[in-house]
């Protein structure tokens, strides 16, 4: 077998080494400077990709005029991340700081039942049974663990401290992808020239799957989880219940990974018919009912396909992306993940379908 210095002089192989290692680490620098924007950049072309229909009607309602329409798109995401975005976000964070603090102090307390529910019909009185032993012993096993919990404490008061950067982040990929807007053209062209480098047969099939994956997990999943998770604080507030913004928050986590919201609902719900007036229980009940099953009714209203992507991938997207870049990490995270799967899976069974043909 040859050797690359028999194809090639002495002089030529020590310049080619010499340009090999000087372009490995001209790539590498360049990674180097542009990580912390990954997350931004990754979130602002979700955000484009996701809104693009919106970007294309707000245009044509304009007379066809693409940067008004970015610019007004823009102005109005902008008002979503600084308005509710950041109220829902302070909460939480202030709600966060107080848990992780009540944890590594080990003061972490199950509150015991009030007395009014052993006047509840029916099943009042076993109510209150239940609760008063579910609280005594989750209160012993939580002085139990409690040290061994102080290293998640300061997980979490590291995240919350770094919700402040997350914010800047957000406001800067809103405001990137309202560049990327009337790029879009260019930037699907980019992504096909891309696709056909790689997969020239599947170009086209898989630069449709990219963006219909996009949108069903930004608009289906992470967008449904952000409004229910709003109008569930929008509840938690009204009704007064402490660490609102973290309630809302954990809303939010549970309904991205596909949990559902009833896990936090449920108990808030007894807590209302156990702190408020019948009528004042009954409207807030209501409310909190219909933010329930808000995802049941709006995910088939925005997702133009079915997401067939499995719980466990967006899970790991979530915490994934969660260890790795912060706040923006638990909305990008899915997503790439999702994204990645997607096309993994589509991969293979275009190789499966090709693999009897040629052998024909």
């Amino acid at each position: 077998m040859k050797t690359l210095r028999q194809y090639l002089p002495g002089d030529d192989v020590i310049q080619l080494v010499i340009r090999l290692g000087l372009l490995a680490f001209l790539i590498y620098w360049t990674f180097y400077l542009i990580r912390p924007f990954v997350p931004i950049l990754a979130w602002s072309i979700v955000l484009a990709v996701a809104l693009h229909p919106a970007f294309s009607l707000l245009s044509r309602l304009l007379g066809g005029r693409p940067k008004l329409a970015a610019a007004i798109l823009t102005v109005i995401n902008l008002g979503i991340v600084i308005g509710p975005a950041t109220w829902l976000g302070l909460n939480a964070v202030d709600g966060l700081k107080a848990f992780a603090a009540n944890l590594g102090a080990g003061n972490l307390v199950v509150p015991s039942p009030p007395e009014g529910v052993k006047d509840w019909p029916l099943f009042g009185p076993q109510l209150y049974e239940f609760w008063i032993q579910a609280s005594n012993n989750i209160r012993a096993a939580l002085r139990e663990v409690a040290p061994h919990l102080k290293p998640l404490a300061g997980i979490m008061l590291g995240f919350a401290g770094g919700a402040g950067l997350g914010t800047l982040k957000f406001l800067l990929s809103v405001a990137l992808a309202g560049f990327l807007f009337p790029n879009g053209a260019q930037l699907v062209a980019a992504g096909r020239s891309f696709l056909y480098r790689i997969v020239p047969e599947q170009s086209e099939h898989f630069l449709e799957l990219a963006g219909a994956t996009v949108r069903a997990v930004s608009q289906g999943v992470i967008g449904v989880a952000i409004i229910q998770s709003l109008l569930a604080g929008v509840g938690f507030k009204l009704a007064g219940i402490p660490s609102a913004g973290l309630l809302a928050f954990v809303v939010m986590f549970l309904a991205i990974v596909q949990i559902g919201a009833a896990i936090v609902l449920f108990p808030v719900i007894i807590w209302i018919w156990t702190d408020k007036d019948f009528t004042t229980a009954l409207l807030l009940t209501l409310f909190l009912a219909v933010v329930g099953i808000l995802d049941n009714v709006l995910k088939p209203l925005v997702m133009g396909r079915g997401l067939t992507t499995p719980t466990l991938v967006i899970f790991l997207g979530v915490i994934g992306g969660t260890l790795a870049h912060g706040i923006v990490g638990l909305f990008i995270g899915p997503i790439i993940l999702s994204l990645a799967w997607e096309l993994t899976v589509a991969w293979i069974r275009a190789d499966r379908t090709s693999a009897p043909s040629s052998s024909l």
